[in-house]
């Protein structure tokens, strides 16, 4: 036992002496997160990326339903999350988009109103719609617009359909002259929407009893999606130690000493996974020093990251038995790195990926690591990690197993 861990000390102490292997592994995610937070504006809004959304409003409607969602922007709950401003003209609104001075433009047509409430002499099957100009250099923000809208017009049409079933069902409602129904209507439209003159199309809470609430920081998703990228580096890098060795001699030689075999492999492993932990570390407490993320449970931060190099260490072990060189192992692990940091939500949240790639997402341990570092973030703690842990440990050992075989196979611990 005590060689297998000498030779994991001697391997860490080397891939920690290469310059361009500390780039990679440290240098290189760090970097990444650091753009990817200004990129994003998380190191703007106090952490959430998400404040003071510049949004112009031009409401040609001026009546009841077209001042209601004018009020909603201006709504003292959404007071931190946008900023309106009025503008005269559709044209103008378009032109502060364009220039990138909003996010996004609203522009209420004439007789939206109307469209909804019916008046006397008046009546459309069809409500006006809404337009939302938004801004493509800030898809993020413009889509924190469209859903206060969407949300908006989903409590309008959920009156509209609903007042219209009530007057349907109203017993003789076919005998009575088209004046007195446009009233009924319109006095159903005029009551719910007093009824929901208290609220807003998107209200923002915070707990009112237990610990403080607790608002998730984009970084805390961000850093540990470029740590579990790289890790894959990591974890190639110490298996192509291995072919690298046998290919200048220096694992034969270590073979006809007085060491066994799997003291050897098993030392060379534990190199890779001490590797893994050190990156995955040094990276998850620079997130925390330097961007200020908060991990919540110690304990269970801890047991997280090693399950997940245990997991990505699996990974390795298998790239390294595949591989007939050490440039293959490397090939192999660049190729891997890139595809596991798509599919386990590295770039892009794997919700909003297709249902299909979050189930291959499964097999890489970078889902498996997100989910677990996501739920630390938001609280969660040891309990809520088991899923992730098991898995991320269940993928490293039957990984190391499929691995034992082709090793044996290959005879790459051969004398």
């Amino acid at each position: 036992m005590l060689k297998l861990i000498l030779i994991g000390l001697k391997d860490l102490k080397i891939m920690f002496r290469d310059r361009a292997a500390l780039t990679f592994m440290l240098l290189a995610p760090f970097l990444l997160t650091l753009g990817l937070g200004f990129v994003t504006g998380s190191f703007g809004g106090g952490g959430s990326g998400l404040s003071d959304i510049p949004v112009v409003l031009v409401n040609l409607d001026k009546a009841e339903l077209g001042n209601a969602l004018v009020d909603v922007f201006y709504s003292e709950e959404l007071s931190t999350l946008v900023e309106p401003s009025g503008a005269a003209s559709a044209e103008a609104t378009y032109r502060l988009v364009e220039e990138d001075q909003a996010a996004a433009a609203v522009i209420i047509p004439a007789g939206f109103t109307q469209s909804i409430i019916p008046t006397a002499g008046t009546f459309s099957p069809d409500p006006v719609q809404i337009e939302i100009y938004s801004n493509p250099a800030r898809p993020t923000s413009a889509g924190v617009i469209k859903a206060i809208v969407d949300e908006f017009i989903s409590r309008v049409e959920e009156g509209r359909i609903s007042g219209m079933t009530a007057i349907l069902s109203i017993p003789g409602i076919q005998n009575m002259p088209s004046e007195q129904v446009e009233a009924l209507a319109r006095g159903m439209f005029e009551n719910a929407e007093a009824d929901s003159d208290s609220t807003t199309a998107i209200a923002l809470k915070k707990a009112s009893q237990g610990a403080d609430a607790v608002q998730f920081d984009p970084l805390a998703y961000m850093a540990p999606g470029m740590a579990l990228m790289f890790l894959m580096y990591t974890v190639s890098y110490g298996g192509r130690s291995i072919l690298a060795e046998k290919a200048q001699g220096t694992l034969p030689r270590l073979l006809v000493s007085p060491t066994l075999s799997y003291q050897i492999l098993g030392g060379k492993v534990f190199g890779i996974f001490l590797s893994g932990v050190a990156q995955v570390g040094i990276l998850i407490l620079a997130s925390s020093v330097f961007f200020g993320v908060r991990w919540g449970d110690s304990f269970g931060l801890v047991l997280l990251i090693l399950a997940a190099v245990f997991g990505a260490t699996g990974w390795g072990l298998l790239l390294t038995a595949i591989g007939r060189s050490a440039g293959q192992v490397s090939a192999l692990g660049s190729s891997v790195m890139l595809i596991f940091g798509i599919l386990g939500g590295s770039f892009i949240s794997l919700e909003q990926l297709p249902p299909f790639v979050r189930m291959v997402s499964k097999i890489t341990p970078n889902a498996w690591g997100l989910d677990g570092f996501t739920t630390l973030a938001l609280g969660g703690g040891l309990p809520q990690l088991a899923e992730p842990i098991t898995a991320l440990l269940v993928m490293g050992a039957s990984l190391f197993a499929v691995s034992a075989i082709l090793f044996r196979r290959t005879n790459v611990m051969k004398r």
